[in-house]
C-alpha cells in the first residue's frame, strides 16, 4: 500500500490494551483466526450444555449465522487491536446483550446466565485456545515458552473486559489442559448440540455466496474450514459432536491450509478479499495493523485504566439492575426477556437482520 492510500486509513485512538510489543498481535493477527481460530471457538463452545441453550433459543446461529458470526469476529479483533475506547463501549454493550440470554436449561435442569463468571470464563478460554491452536497448526507454529507465558498473560488481560475473574485465567500450556480436562465432566453433547456444532462446522455455506464465481469456491471454502477446524479438535470432542474424521485427513489438511494461510496473510488483495466477505466491519479495526499506521496516541492502556478513563463500570457489576429486571421477567413472570441489548449493540457491532 502507497503512502497516500495509507493516509486514508483512519488511525485508532491508541493502541488499546496490547500493542505492537505483544504476543496477541502476532497471534491474533495471523489469517488463521478469523476462519479456522473463531470457527474453532465457537463450535467448541456449544459442548457447554449451558451456552448452547442461550444459543439455541434465540435461533440466530440458524437464521443469520452470517451476521452473527461477522458481529463475533469483529468483537474479538477489536479487543485484540482496537482502541481502548471502543472496545471499552463494546464490552459494556455485550453484558447487557447477555442479559437477555437467561432461562432454564432442559438439560441439566438448572438455570443458565450468559453473564455467569464461568461461562464468560469458558467463552474467553476457548476463544484463545482456539486461536492459538489454528495459529500452530496451520500457520508459523509453535510460540516459544516465554511468548506463551506472555500470551496468556494477555489473556488476563481481555478477561477484565468479561465478567469473569482475571485470576482464573490459566497461565501455561499445562493449566489450559488442566481446565478443559477440570471442564470435561461438565461437557455435554444432545441432539441439538451436534446439530448446532454440525451447521457451524459447514459455516462457510452461509458466509460465501452461492452465485456468480462463488459457487466454484463455497465447496472448496467449506470443506477447508471443516476439515481444518476438525483437526484442531481432540477425539473426545469429536466423539461427542458426532464428527469423524481420520487420522490420515488431519495430516495433510495442515501443509494445505499452512500454503492457503500463508497466502491469505501475505497477499493483500487475497486478505482484503477474504475479510470483505466475513466480516467488512473489521476492516476499520485491521487496517491500521496491517499498514503500520500508528493511532494518535501510541500509548497501551489497562481496562482498569480505560474504564476509569471513559466512565464504565467492571463487567461483572455493570448494568446490575437491567440484569436483575431480566431475571424477573424471565424467573418470576414467565416472560421473554426484554431485547434492549440487542438493539443498542446494532451501533457498535453491525445490523443482526
Amino acid at each position: 500500500m502507497s503512502k497516500r492510500d495509507k493516509r486514508t486509513i483512519q488511525p485508532h485512538e491508541d493502541y488499546g490494551f496490547f500493542g505492537p510489543d505483544s504476543v496477541t498481535w502476532k497471534v491474533w493477527g495471523y489469517a488463521t483466526t478469523p476462519f479456522i481460530g473463531i470457527e474453532r471457538a465457537t463450535v467448541v463452545e456449544e459442548l457447554d450444555p449451558h451456552l448452547l441453550r442461550a444459543v439455541h433459543d434465540t435461533g440466530a446461529n440458524y437464521a443469520r449465522l452470517d451476521t452473527r458470526y461477522a458481529r463475533t469476529v469483529q468483537y474479538f479483533a477489536s479487543v485484540a487491536f482496537a482502541d481502548s475506547r471502543t472496545v471499552s463501549k463494546m464490552a459494556d454493550v455485550l453484558v447487557k446483550v447477555h442479559s437477555k440470554a437467561i432461562g432454564h436449561d432442559p438439560v441439566t435442569g438448572r438455570p443458565y446466565d450468559a453473564n455467569d463468571p464461568s461461562s464468560q470464563l469458558w467463552i474467553l478460554i476457548t476463544g484463545w485456545h482456539s486461536v492459538l491452536k489454528a495459529y500452530e497448526l496451520f500457520g508459523p507454529g509453535k510460540l516459544t515458552e516465554d511468548e506463551e507465558r506472555q500470551y496468556w498473560a494477555e489473556c488476563a488481560i481481555a478477561a477484565e473486559l468479561q465478567t469473569c475473574d482475571p485470576a482464573d485465567v490459566p497461565r501455561s500450556r499445562e493449566e489450559v489442559r488442566a481446565y478443559f480436562e477440570e471442564w470435561r465432566p461438565r461437557l455435554a453433547a444432545s441432539e441439538a448440540t451436534q446439530q448446532m456444532m454440525d451447521h457451524l462446522l459447514n459455516g462457510a455455506n452461509a458466509i460465501v455466496p452461492n452465485k456468480g464465481v462463488w459457487r466454484l469456491v463455497r465447496p472448496i471454502a467449506n470443506w477447508s474450514l471443516r476439515t481444518g477446524t476438525i483437526a484442531t479438535m481432540p477425539r473426545y470432542m469429536r466423539s461427542m459432536a458426532g464428527v469423524r474424521q481420520s487420522r490420515l485427513t488431519d495430516l495433510l489438511v495442515r501443509p494445505y491450509l499452512r500454503l492457503v494461510f500463508g497466502a491469505v496473510h501475505h497477499v493483500m488483495p487475497l486478505k482484503l478479499l477474504a475479510i470483505r466477505q466475513l466480516s467488512p466491519k473489521l476492516l476499520p479495526v485491521v487496517l491500521p495493523y496491517w499498514n503500520d499506521v500508528p493511532p494518535e496516541s501510541p500509548v497501551v492502556l489497562t481496562p482498569a485504566e480505560a474504564r476509569e478513563r471513559y466512565g464504565y463500570a467492571r463487567p461483572s457489576e455493570a448494568h446490575l439492575e437491567l440484569r436483575a429486571k431480566q431475571r424477573e421477567r424471565v424467573f418470576g413472570r414467565g416472560e421473554a426477556p426484554s431485547d434492549i441489548g440487542i438493539i443498542e449493540s446494532q451501533e457498535i457491532l453491525g445490523s443482526i437482520a
